[in-house]
């Protein structure tokens, strides 16, 4: 259990650089097994969620191990295709190593995964993609097992963009005979980063960052380096923070065209916003306006990640902001926390309705989910007095170091565990 202590209504300023992306390096963790390699990743957050692959893939009898931001793992022995029920249930991303293991062994057995409490999340696409490719799927309890003697090249039609379908039906194919297509694929810049580790692994693989994704076969390497990109989430994180609390701050290290709709609505909202080839800036008065109704949808769309931030970040702005969710059916949990900071703020079924307010008030509240949590920090980083936000772990799994990040910035904030 964690506390975050925030004394609010201090303005960001500064530079910092922004971590490696989570979303992107969970799937290149478990694409590390497809075949019998050696792996260096660079720039690797250190996270609960990257702690827990890692204890997976040692589970299953690699070497892996992270010194900072750096990770090796040797997967040229593993001596189990079985991932417990307890080391499932930590993630929801821990679901992609049903498609690495079963181009590896022919055979997982694994439960379904956990993760944030966000709604319904079937698997029911990632276990579609993988009988398409030849595997019998059975399900004896919470046990889900895959098993295929050989995987065969196919045609997968995706009904919905599903980024971990996507991801799971690419690791798979990495090994069946013959070419494979996803149709329908998810586009986000962290299924490029895949292909790009995947490739330099030896796959031969084009097609990610559009709707069609052709795999054609693995010849394996031997030794495998690659950087993880940064970050998109985090960075919006940042720039929604300074947005509320007013501010100058640039952010270094990033592709600022990955969050360009996050950037549109906080120029809407009254932020310059200033991009460069690898940077961003932005500055902000804190006295924000109501943007157009923000819709979320599967990339290059506005993220459902980035919907509590910039949620957060017009918590006092001038008017009313509506913000319909279209990913998950439970994705406004952490509404009710930010009302106790005085926020108002109305929800039906998938819409919910701000109208901004004067000022906020610090206020005990409870995270309910990563990006919620991180939505608390912000709300807490603009409001008046002191802030509170209890935490079960839900934010170190997918921010580094946040509290000493933002106290580089001038909030006043620290973490105690």
């Amino acid at each position: 259990m964690a506390i975050w202590h925030i004394n609010g209504g201090r303005r960001l300023e500064g530079a910092c650089f922004v971590q490696g992306s989570k979303n992107a390096v969970l799937p290149i963790l478990a694409a590390s097994i497809v075949c019998p390699t050696e792996t260096n990743l660079l720039n690797v957050p250190q996270l609960s969620d990257v702690a827990m692959s890692l204890r997976i893939l040692r589970q299953l009898g690699c070497t892996a191990e992270q010194q900072g931001n750096d990770v090796y793992i040797d997967s040229r022995s593993i001596v189990t295709n079985i991932i417990p029920h307890e080391m499932m249930e930590c993630m929801r991303s821990s679901v992609l190593f049903m498609g690495a293991l079963l181009a590896r062994c022919g055979e997982v057995r694994l439960s379904a995964p956990g993760g944030c409490k966000l709604g319904s999340r079937p698997i029911d696409l990632h276990i579609s993609a993988m009988k398409a490719l030849g595997a019998e799927v059975e399900e004896q309890g919470s046990e889900i097992i895959c098993k295929a003697a050989s995987l065969k090249g196919a045609r997968i039609e995706l009904p919905f963009p599903s980024v971990g379908a996507t991801e799971n039906a690419i690791l798979a194919a990495c090994a069946a005979e013959g070419e494979t297509v996803i149709y329908g694929a998810a586009r986000e810049p962290e299924i490029v980063d895949l292909q790009e580790y995947l490739r330099k692994a030896g796959a031969y693989i084009s097609g990610a960052g559009t709707s069609n994704i052709t795999i054609s076969g693995f010849d394996a390497e031997r030794y495998v380096g690659h950087r993880i990109v940064p970050d998109r989430i985090v960075a919006s994180t940042y720039l929604c923070a300074a947005a509320a609390s007013g501010g100058d701050i640039e952010l270094r290290g990033v592709d600022s065209r990955q969050f360009s709709r996050l950037q549109h609505f906080l120029n809407s909202a009254g932020c310059d916003i200033i991009p460069a080839k690898r940077s961003v800036r932005l500055i902000s008065d804190g006295r924000l306006n109501a943007v157009d109704t923000v819709v979320t949808g599967p990339y290059p769309e506005f993220p459902t990640d980035a919907q509590p931030l910039l949620m957060a970040a017009l918590l006092k702005a001038s008017g009313r902001t509506d913000f319909v969710e279209n990913i998950f059916d439970s994705r406004f949990g952490h509404t009710r926390e930010l009302s106790r900071f005085g926020a108002d703020i109305n929800v039906e079924g998938r819409q919910a309705s701000v109208w901004g307010v004067r000022s906020l008030q610090g206020a005990t509240v409870s995270a309910t989910d990563l990006r919620g949590g991180a939505a608390m920090l912000i709300a807490g980083l603009s409001a008046d007095g002191e802030s509170r936000i209890i935490d079960s772990g839900h934010i170190t799994r997918g921010y580094e170091n946040f509290d000493y990040k933002l106290r580089s910035l001038g909030a006043d904030i620290f973490m105690e565990m």
